[in-house]
């Protein structure tokens, strides 16, 4: 039996999974804050010095967390940016995923490039605000003498697992993370310097892209590191999705991304084509409103989640006519950013807490379901769907969603999957070392959708007891009546928005 540890950096703190690697059974876990400077500022830390990151590490790692570990993965929040000198010292703060200050510089990016078109066929994704080639725009149009004094950029979980092995020459990353800066394709597998180049004015060094069990190095003391990767790849390998798989991600917003064999290039920029840490993709889509469309029915019903859950079971499928189009804050599957919500239906018999409570519902999961569609119009197959957030417990939408999504819904057990992905990938990486006598694998030739070596038993993680899973299937009515809710819905939103979302459920 070996030990490895998963660390998850994450917006507000780090997390550490200690881990079996032959059944992933954790033995041990810690937590701790990322320190914050009292600088009176209001609202989410959007800029950080990194070295919080190392304090929370180490306090969440105390008390001999880490004994006898012998792999180490890191999870990082993703699109993070951290630009460095030639001397590998950083020349501002690092600038976190929730930056929104770029959102002029991703549109001009777009614009310049010809396009959502032209980003989609470059790098798979459309510049937003978050990515770190908007904020390297950002960064030469407000920080100019930073911007000339940039001579490298890392991202946050670059910057950790760099630091883990002492600071070596060799800096390092994998596709899943690179995936999302808008200047590396999952479909080629290569850099777009010249994109880094129109966004910063000069090119820059960048870590080189391992392959998915390939480790990064070791620690002074001879921890081996494994390549690491970004949080929604590693929640994907904490989960242990693979192909048919969905996961919707309920928080204000939703996040749907699914399992597939080869990077989908989207010209509307709809679908942004990620690659996960395995070798395979992870297309994703967004919606603007989830969880925000239930929230705000709550506060004008004076009740909560669960108040709001209890009203909708009294209800019948379709809300005796209430359909509510969540776009409260614009929505961007499909395209309509300056739109707002819509309650249609009203009549004297539907005016009830309960049938606007079911309306909420049913408006949020057609919603995904629109959004889920995308993927499945582009041959993306889906049969299961991890629901992940608390929404995800309530019995309205445990009730809903396997009719209105169309698939056998699945709700996983509350766990930090992001380092136990994390967790996951260093077992896999510590199996291939051992598996070629104690050195790290040779890699050379493959393909972006096929690593080299794939097939091999080095070459896929380690299969782990899966955390206890809620499973839903379908009732033999459910689908016809979800088809038929469905239907009642786009009806609505194609009589409101016609032609925004031609690929009606």
């Amino acid at each position: 039996m070996g030990i490895v540890a998963g660390i998850d950096s994450a917006g507000a703190g780090t997390t550490v999974v200690v881990c079996d690697t032959d059944s992933g059974q954790v033995l041990r876990q810690g937590h701790a804050p990322h320190p914050v400077e009292g600088d009176g500022r209001q609202g989410p830390q959007t800029e950080i010095d990194p070295q919080a990151w190392l304090l929370s590490l180490g306090e969440a790692a105390k008390d001999g967390m880490l004994e006898g570990v012998q792999a180490i993965g890191v999870s990082g929040q993703q699109h993070g940016m951290l630009p460095m000198d030639a001397g590998g010292v950083l020349v501002r703060p690092a600038l976190l995923w929730n930056d929104k200050r770029a959102q002029i510089q991703a549109a001009d990016l777009t614009e310049e490039l010809g396009g959502p078109g032209g980003w989609a066929e470059a790098v798979g994704a459309v510049p937003q605000a978050a990515y770190p080639v908007a904020k390297l725009r950002w960064l030469a149009q407000h920080e100019p003498r930073s911007a000339q004094r940039t001579a490298e950029v890392l991202l946050p979980h670059d910057w950790l697992v760099w630091q883990l092995m002492g600071r070596p020459q060799r800096r390092t990353t994998d596709r899943g993370d690179a995936s999302g800066t808008g200047y590396w394709s999952a479909a080629t597998g290569q850099y777009r310097t010249d994109l880094v180049e129109l966004a910063l004015g000069h090119q820059v060094a960048l870590p080189d892209v391992l392959r998915p069990s390939e480790p990064a190095g070791q620690t002074p003391e001879g921890l081996l590191i494994s390549a690491g990767t970004g949080d929604n790849m590693a929640a994907a390998l904490g989960l242990g999705v693979g192909p048919g798989d969905a996961v919707v991600s309920l928080g204000a917003g939703g996040t749907i991304f699914a399992v597939h064999h080869e990077a989908l290039s989207d010209p509307t920029g709809t679908i942004t084509s990620f690659a996960d840490a395995t070798g395979r993709h992870l297309p994703m889509v967004h919606t603007r409103n989830a969880v925000r469309a239930l929230r705000g029915t709550a506060d004008l019903l004076g009740t909560d989640l669960a108040g709001l859950s209890d009203l909708a079971v009294k209800s019948t499928p379709g809300s005796h006519g209430l359909v509510l189009l969540p776009y409260l804050e614009g929505e961007r599957t499909p395209d309509l950013p300056h739109t707002a919500g819509t309650l249609a239906g009203l009549r004297r018999e539907s005016m009830k807490p309960e049938h606007l409570a079911r309306a909420a519902f049913e408006g949020m999961l057609c919603g995904l379901a629109d959004a889920l569609d995308v993927l499945r119009g582009r041959g993306v197959e889906v049969r299961r769907i991890f629901v992940l957030g608390p929404a995800g417990e309530l019995p309205a939408l445990q009730q809903m969603a396997p009719a209105l999504l169309g698939a056998r819904i699945v709700i996983p057990q509350p766990a930090e999957y992001a380092a136990l992905g994390a967790a996951r990938q260093a077992a896999w990486s510590l199996g291939a070392v051992m598996g070629t006598g104690g050195t790290p694998p040779a890699f050379g030739g493959g393909t972006p959708t096929q690593p080299p070596g794939w097939g091999s038993p080095a070459e896929h993680p380690p299969r782990w007891q899966g955390a206890a899973l809620q499973q839903i299937e379908p009732g033999e009515d459910d689908l016809p009546i979800g088809q038929a809710v469905r239907q009642q819905y786009a009806s609505v939103r194609d009589q409101i928005h016609p032609g925004a979302f031609p690929a009606s459920g």
